[in-house]
């Protein structure tokens, strides 16, 4: 009978209808044999409300390590052991330099991404801030950033220098939080949703999975991610990190990951849906079925701390799917 009531959802969704928390703990509970129905009905929504383009952002890790939290999967924590590379903020050339190369490749936006508690220095925020305006002046990318939390004046320049979509994940359902972050609250990381959302700014906010948390908590984020009306969903999946908290923990199977991703789509029907960190490492062979599960983007090129998929692999896998990379139209400005 499982298998009637998910196609019946998938078609109610079809119409606008948005599924409530009792059903989506029932879709939750279907077993391993029904990945294929769940799959079939989320990629039908996904075809109705975004068609067959692909969604490509590309980001640039601006500013890396030191970073103050002590988010216990991130490799950038000054609480955790690890060797990543670290740098302070690139300068503007450099900036507007990858922005270029994303654009050549065939990204739809640009993000630059930063770490830490949030960019306070006025040296750093008005180095961000002309870089913004020199991409948009040099490049017909679309751009965003992931700075942290700011307060909302500067949120007001970043606007004002061309930025369209910030970047801050919730990462996981409030419950859940406190098991993987104590520096900052859940509501800290809301608040700043909040602001973006004030700020006349599209917002770019999902989470992490693979924490060792309960389904459970994987639905409580979606349905805030549905509260506070995003605009885009970026899904990662954890690859544990040597020198990190979580690095013995053990990694997402690819067949939950994608029911996780259906799950989404159920929830967040008319939403952009990407899958990013963790993609290639987990999934592997089966990188291809994401669409088929619903999302509808993925990150272009490499991570933050992590080499990605090769951008020619990425575009021959579209290609393959008949599915067709999103661009902008050609009289169309960068916003």
């Amino acid at each position: 009978m499982l298998d009637k009531f998910i196609n019946g959802l998938g078609k109610k969704a079809l119409s606008g209808y948005l599924i409530n928390y009792n059903e989506a703990l029932r879709l939750a509970d279907a077993k391993d044999d029904l990945l294929d129905d769940l799959m079939y009905a989320a990629n039908r929504i996904r075809k109705h409300f975004k068609g067959n383009q692909i969604d490509f952002c590309s980001i640039i890790n601006a500013k890396s390590g030191h970073c103050s939290e002590d988010c216990k999967f991130c490799a950038q924590s000054a609480h955790n052991n690890t060797s990543i590379k670290e740098h302070p903020l690139l300068n503007e050339e450099q900036l507007l330099a990858e922005a270029k190369k994303a654009d050549k490749q065939g990204a739809f936006r640009y993000g630059i991404v930063t770490s830490g508690r949030g960019i306070k220095s006025e040296a750093e925020i008005s180095a961000i801030c002309s870089a913004l305006d020199k991409i948009g002046r040099r490049t017909g990318i679309n751009r965003c950033a992931s700075l942290g939390a700011l307060n909302p004046d500067i949120f007001t320049r970043l606007k004002k220098s061309g930025l369209r979509r910030y970047h801050h994940n919730l990462e996981t359902s409030e419950d859940f939080f406190s098991k993987i972050c104590s520096t900052h609250t859940y509501k800290e990381r809301l608040n700043t949703a909040y602001m973006v959302k004030n700020a006349g700014l599209e917002l770019c906010c999902g989470g992490i999975f693979g924490l060792g948390e309960q389904m459970k908590y994987r639905l409580d984020l979606a349905f805030t991610l549905r509260r506070l009306s995003v605009d885009s969903v970026p899904l990662n999946f954890l690859v544990p990190v040597k020198g990190t908290p979580l690095q013995d923990q053990p990694v997402l199977s690819a067949r939950e990951i994608l029911k996780i991703i259906a799950l989404f789509r159920f929830i967040l029907p008319d939403k952009d849906i990407k899958v990013c960190g963790g993609r290639e490492v987990n999934l592997r062979d089966l990188q291809a079925l994401i669409y088929y599960a619903g999302a509808n983007g993925a990150l272009l090129g490499n991570y933050l701390t992590v080499a990605g998929k090769s951008v020619k692999e990425d575009k021959q896998m579209i290609a393959d799917l008949g599915l067709v990379i999103k661009k902008r139209h050609p009289r169309e400005k960068a916003l």
